[in-house]
């Protein structure tokens, strides 16, 4: 005799079978936006990557306390790491990086032959499995030279220019890295960490604060894509209040007029990354 099931519950099981069906399909296709980030943790070698931040650079010509030196000296250097190079080069931009021809490439910490890409990646190879972490920023000078800070009038260029800097994270610059941090299973043998930007200019010209917030989000999106966890040095600063923190924490409101952080910026830019790394 074939068992007969009543129709109300056949169709509350027919019911529960597609809402199952939906909800994995909407779990693989979900899966992809939320690839999580891991934590490998600090290693020999600690490799920062970047412009001027990255550098260090301050307009009293002091750049020796930087983000990257701070977070090694401050945090890494306990942890395990035994090693510091640093290939930030002030100028910096997005396409320099892939490219070569950054302007300052004679001012680095730790010189390198070629574009700064093709040198962290060869630097990674070379210690394979042994560097951990590797942090960048990169975008301030694609982007930042578009606002004019005396007339707080903003480039028609900014947005080729904000595409251009997604172009060359997202389909050179942050696959080059992630992959020559990955081992022959494939397995992520490094932390890499991004940072966003303050916005230097945010007491002089109110209206920048929205092109730095779009500078931030394509990062952020960028980043995401690869698991790449963002520091928020936009939060750090003031998030969209900066106010005096601008004055208190960069060179923009002395004699110098210049945009990099003091000594306070830097630590604190360091200690967001220290943050986040967890280490």
């Amino acid at each position: 005799m074939a068992l007969r099931i009543p129709r109300h519950l056949a169709i509350i099981g027919v019911s529960l079978v597609v809402v199952t069906l939906l909800l994995t399909t909407l779990h693989v296709f979900a899966a992809p936006a939320r690839a999580a980030a891991f934590v490998v943790g600090p290693k020999h070698y600690y490799l920062g990557l970047g412009d001027s931040l990255a550098f260090g650079y301050q307009p009293d010509f002091d750049w020796t306390h930087g983000y990257v030196q701070d977070l090694y000296n401050n945090n890494l250097s306990h942890h395990g790491s035994g090693s510091l190079t640093n290939y930030g080069c002030n100028g910096e931009t997005s396409t320099t990086m892939i490219n070569g021809g950054c302007p300052y490439w004679y001012a680095l910490h730790n010189y390198y032959f070629g574009p700064q890409l093709t040198a962290a990646v060869n630097f990674l190879h070379a210690h394979p499995g042994q560097v951990s972490p590797v942090t960048l920023d990169m975008g301030a000078n694609d982007l930042l030279p578009d606002i004019n800070s005396s007339t707080c009038a903003v480039s028609s260029k900014w947005a080729t220019d904000l595409a251009t800097l997604n172009t060359n994270l997202k389909d050179v610059i942050l696959p080059d890295l992630t992959n020559a941090l990955k081992n022959s299973s494939g397995q992520r043998t490094g932390d890499l960490v991004m940072t966003n930007y303050y916005d230097p200019y945010s007491q002089k010209c109110p209206n920048s604060l929205a092109y730095v917030q779009q500078l931030n989000s394509a990062i952020a999106t960028d980043a995401a894509a690869f698991g790449i966890p963002v520091v928020n040095t936009y939060g750090a600063f003031g998030g969209n209040n900066q106010g005096s923190n601008i004055c208190n924490l960069t060179w923009i409101c002395s004699f110098y007029g210049d945009i990099h952080p003091k000594d306070a910026g830097y630590t604190t830019i360091a200690n967001a990354f220290g943050a986040t790394l967890g280490y």
